[in-house]
């Protein structure tokens, strides 16, 4: 039995998302503020009962907030209750191998092929108390009214503050101010169990008193842990490990497999601390030995152990102290370690702690849930890099194991859910498992699943998707948290583009835009695979500037060494592609140019308006609000270049005449002198190493770069992408 579905109505950022869950994890990934955090706190409202009960008027979405002000405002109008209602409704899977006691409480269709139920949550305003708001809010702007009049009659109240109370009389009539205050006594808390085809036909689960926590039991740890490493403050300081083991203690004191320990535990509370260390090493050997997976790359490096020092009669409380092995003579407290390194002991700690919260082992005659849900918050927090890799390589296989018994025997059935801004953890994890959250516009986000992207290219090409996730696992999984992006064909660009945009950026500073350096951009090196990447463009759905080269060529006729000419079997001259200047050209060999537009006459490159691109019906369509850029040379000074180094040297002679006797990368330097040598001759004849040459350019560049000028095509496709 398995949540297969989860879709959210109207809350926050969640306007309308449908989010597919894994069987066993589901990592949502996505930019900042892309409604990661809600998700995890909407799940906490409606399932965690601790948290029951908890919204406020912010928490609906804003275009439903706007018009519900004017369903309001508007006697007349008949609302559609449904767009006010924040909702949650989870589709749960199951199959005649599960034991459906509790299920078939909220099992509505008789049809045996239907396999699904739907559980539904809202915060939602009822006809009868929609009515009453209205009523309610119309007395209350009459009460306002009746005070201000009556405070102008009694007091001599000067102009000026007149023109004050009433702004102020104005903002509190407003019903927004109104139902932040009141809202509560509108909205209710309703949970219904959904027929699967048939929403209309419903169960109320609160009158008929489904115990929904049998259903499904949701635990989460968050983000923001009690993990700190300040040390020397007081004995009572950064002893959250220590609480932990207690922590740990208290949920499996009750378990039949640990009831031989906790006997001998208790029995050696009045024996010496060297003793009840040994006791402790057992009764904590489980989880340490999950802790060793995530551990330091030496030996016995920050080996964990858990000592006893007996003060006072609550043992475990406050008188249990981790302590790392530093070696054979000595052992330092918890808090003289790294603060990641705590944190990630801690998160091991708790998950093992809400493990055994799901297998119910601590409550007598108490069975699992049906679906335990765990729901992770940023696992990165605090940790570098090298921990953030082994914790998400190990952490599947553990909640496996759990899940399946093969620690106790205990077998539950056990969904997770972990969120990242890690690219290091996404490198990592199983691409099908991941959840991208993309926010759609400003009051929008929507999740799509990494797998479906696979669909689309398995369907043309299935080559184009293994060496995309291969790209990406290998170097650029930031990608999912960028802003935008800057494909670029290779080495002079990679070393280059960075120094335009600082350029740029110094040019440009009296702009209102956000400098580029400061922005969130993320520069990808792809070769010229640019092409194939349109697919992973479009689903990330951010604003992609493509740099690349015109690569104008001939076809010539194929000749011997002699000048005979080639022929083909049935007598036809052979013809070849050969490189050649711009204003020569028929055709060229970009693949990106040859991909996203495709034009017939070569021409038309040199002449094209609208570069930006947008998909439309499965092609890539020239549109002026399109997020694609394909940047490339086009006419400037006269003269249209082939290649970025053509252009930079055509733009940017008398600089390189300057300095050529220092720029390594170049040979035939005497071609500079000669005037009638063009930008194409000198590119193709003078420059010995690319990358050298782009590297040259910046040796040779004075503080704020102003002794050379930026190529036209690149300096247009920044300006774009800044915007």
């Amino acid at each position: 039995m398995k949540i297969k579905k989860i879709k959210i109505s109207n809350y926050r950022l969640l306007k309308d998302m449908t989010i597919d869950l894994e069987d066993i994890l589901s990592l949502v990934i996505g930019k900042n503020n892309c409604g990661k955090t809600s998700f995890l706190s909407l799940l906490e409202r409606f399932l965690n009962i601790e948290n029951a009960n908890k919204f406020t008027f912010d928490d609906l979405n804003l275009v439903s907030q706007h018009e519900l002000k004017k369903i309001i405002d508007d006697s007349e109008a008949e609302p559609n209750l449904e767009d006010f209602s924040i909702n949650l409704k989870l589709y749960i899977e199951y199959n005649e191998g599960d034991n459906l006691t509790n299920v078939s409480l909220i099992m509505l269709d008789l049809d045996p092929d239907v396999k699904t139920a739907i559980l539904s949550f809202e915060y939602s305003l009822s006809e009868e108390h929609f009515h009453k708001l209205k009523a309610d809010f119309s007395a209350f702007k009459t009460t306002i009214d009746k005070y201000l009049a009556k405070k102008f009659e009694e007091e001599k109240v000067p102009e000026k503050s007149r023109k004050k109370l009433k702004e102020e009389v104005h903002r509190k009539k407003d019903i927004i101010y109104f139902l932040k205050k009141h809202h509560g006594d509108y909205f209710k808390i309703q949970k219904y169990a959904l027929e699967f085809n048939n929403e209309t036909n419903y169960i109320d689960l609160q009158k008929e008193k489904v115990q929904i926590e049998k259903i499904i039991n949701f635990k989460r740890i968050k983000a923001k842990r009690d993990v700190a490493n300040e040390s020397g403050f007081s004995r009572e300081s950064d002893k959250t490990l220590s609480k932990m083991s207690s922590k740990y203690y208290d949920k499996i004191s009750n378990a039949e497999n640990e009831l031989e320990n906790i006997a001998q535990l208790q029995n050696e509370l009045s024996e010496t601390d060297e003793k009840l260390n040994k006791v402790y090493g057992e009764l904590f050997e489980h989880v340490i030995n999950k802790v060793r997976k995530f551990g330091g790359v030496k030996k016995d490096e920050s080996k964990l152990m858990i000592i006893s020092s007996l003060e006072e009669k609550n043992l475990l409380s406050n008188n249990t102290t981790v302590m790392y092995k530093h070696n054979d003579e000595h052992s330092l407290p918890e808090d003289y370690n790294g603060l990641g390194y705590m944190n990630l002991i801690a998160m091991i700690f708790e998950i093992e702690v809400l493990l055994n919260d799901f297998k119910k082992t601590k409550i007598k005659d108490e069975v699992p849930a049906d679906i335990n849900l765990l729901f992770i918050e940023e696992p990165e927090a605090h940790t570098h890099p090298q921990m953030q890799y082994v914790f998400i390589k190990n952490i599947k296989s553990i909640l496996s194991d759990a899940s399946y018994g093969l620690d106790d025997g205990i077998r539950f059935n056990l969904q997770t859910i972990i969120t990242t801004h890690s690219s290091c953890i996404t490198t990592e994890c199983d691409f099908d498992d991941i959840k991208y959250f993309y926010r759609k516009n400003i009051n929008s986000v929507i999740a799509k699943n990494l797998k479906n992207l696979q669909e689309e290219y398995t369907a043309e090409d299935p080559k184009d998707y293994q060496f995309l996730k291969q790209y990406l696992t290998l170097n650029r999984t930031e990608l999912f948290f960028a802003d935008k992006a800057i494909f670029i064909e290779g080495d002079t660009e990679r070393i280059l583009v960075p120094a335009i945009m600082k350029k740029l950026d110094i040019e440009c500073s009296d702009m209102t835009q956000i400098p580029l350096l400061s922005q969130n951009i993320s520069i990808v090196e792809v070769g010229a695979y640019s092409h194939v990447f349109e697919k992973f463009i479009d689903f990330l759905g951010i604003k992609t500037l493509i740099i690349t080269d015109l690569d104008s060529c001939k076809k010539v006729t194929a000749t011997e060494k002699d000048g005979t000419v080639k022929t083909t079997k049935d007598g036809k001259e052979k013809e070849l592609i050969e490189k050649c200047r711009v204003v020569e050209g028929s055709l060229t060999t970009n693949s990106a140019l040859n991909f996203f537009y495709a034009l017939k006459v070569f021409n038309d490159y040199s002449r094209l308006t609208i570069k930006t691109l947008k998909k439309k019906g499965g092609k890539w369509a020239k549109d002026a609000s399109g997020q694609l850029f394909i940047a490339y040379q086009m006419p400037e000074l006269e003269y249209n270049a082939r290649s970025f180094e053509d252009s930079f040297i055509h733009l940017n002679r008398e600089f390189i005449n300057k300095h050529k006797d220092n720029f390594i990368s170049l040979k035939n330097r005497k071609y500079f002198d000669d005037a009638t040598i063009d930008a194409y001759s000198l590119a193709d004849e003078c420059i010995d190493k690319k990358t050298v040459f782009a590297l040259d350019t910046l040796f040779h560049s004075d503080e704020k770069f102003k002794n050379w000028q930026i190529p036209g095509y690149i300096k247009d496709g920044l300006l774009w992408l800044k915007n």
